[in-house]
């Protein structure tokens, strides 16, 4: 309907209720949203009117306006894609990112085609585009990713009773809030104050991948005080009568390779750490529940005393779990089945030379 209607408006149909309503008083972004236009259309039919050039001539206005390129013919629709693909700083632009305005007049330069930057707007969305926050990946490429997923997935196979893997990590729990999204009034924003002084407390936790259930602890820094804290919470939470063997699954952090948390492995021989991929945070379904932290506790809040907040975050890790979340697809894949194979393998001929033995 609205393509139909700019169509049959060519010429004067759209200036008059234009220079009307911005006679009356109305702002540029009223218009276009009452006429169902860009607001560039309203500048520029003021500043025509304004010079004494805006033409009431109906077909010279549609030649004109047909004159212009608006469909997104399949060879614009490559060229587009094709900028898009490229950085615009390889092209001479000192941009790090792509605007529809740039677009714009890179097709004016490459093809001699001219089009606003609106009409750039709704060929991106034509093209399933759209203007969203980048996330930051990491690199994943630790060589003994195949060997160490294995291993992980191999522990979570062979669960039996009296036995828990847990997936572990830290959380820092900051007074200046994290900023992000909510609903806020159309022209407005809504403002978040910062603390002044920033103060930090560290959490450490643990998701028990069978019960979802998050053993945790908080701590002044991330030391390896924390993770020892978080192992001796484990070791309360889950008697050794009832849970021979606790597997837990850190990242290659320095703190989880302490001195000390080997001699306390040492000490308590029912646990077993196993070790994440490098770079590799989408394996670690905590980090999912800290996601869950932070959009429930720590974005946008308003909390003037760090203890608040971390009361807060309690709250919610006692109040809205158990977390149960699934093992990631990169556990999955072919190479990491026949890794897991492998495993089984050995530890089969490993268990029959024991017996052997004996």
């Amino acid at each position: 309907m609205r393509t139909e209607l700019r169509r049959a408006r060519y010429g004067y149909l759209l200036a008059l209720p234009l220079l009307l309503l911005c006679a009356a008083g109305r702002t540029p972004s009223e218009v276009a949203s009452v006429l169902f236009c860009s607001r560039s259309s309203v500048y520029r039919i003021v500043r025509a009117y304004r010079a004494g050039t805006l033409t009431c001539d109906e077909g010279s206005e549609r030649a004109r306006q047909q004159s212009r390129v608006r469909r997104l013919t399949p060879s614009l629709q490559r060229s587009v894609q094709a900028l898009l693909k490229t950085a615009p700083q390889a092209l001479g632009w000192c941009r790090t990112r792509w605007s529809c305005a740039t677009l714009a007049v890179e097709l004016q330069v490459r093809r001699g085609v001219e089009v606003s930057a609106e009409t750039i707007r709704h060929w991106l969305h034509d093209l399933g585009w759209e203007w969203k926050r980048a996330k930051v990946a990491a690199k994943d490429d630790d060589p003994q990713r195949v060997e160490k997923l294995a291993r992980i997935r191999l522990a979570f196979e062979q669960l039996r009773v009296g036995a828990a893997l847990f997936f572990a990590d830290e959380l820092a729990i900051n007074l200046l809030p994290k900023v992000g999204y909510q609903w806020m009034p159309k022209g407005a924003q809504v403002a978040v104050l910062t603390p002044g002084t920033n103060e930090k407390r560290y959490l450490a936790g643990a998701v028990d991948i069978t019960t979802g259930l998050i053993p945790h602890c908080v701590w002044y820094r991330k030391q390896t005080g924390l993770f020892l804290d978080l192992l001796d919470t484990l070791d309360r939470t889950h008697p050794a009568p009832l849970f021979s063997r606790l597997t837990v699954v850190v990242d290659n952090a320095k703190r989880h390779k302490a001195k000390k948390v080997q001699q306390w492995l040492a000490a308590h021989p029912r646990f077993a750490l196993l070790y994440l991929p490098t770079d590799c945070p989408r394996a670690n379904p905590i980090e999912r529940a800290f996601g869950d932290v932070h959009d429930q506790c720590t974005r946008n809040h308003t909390r003037k005393r760090l203890w608040h907040l971390v009361g807060d975050v309690k709250q919610h890790l006692r109040v809205n779990g158990p977390w149960h979340y699934a093992l990631s697809e990169l556990y999955y894949t072919p190479e990491g089945s026949t890794a897991v194979d492998a495993l089984k393998t050995a530890d089969s001929s490993l268990a029959a030379l024991s017996q052997l033995a004996a």
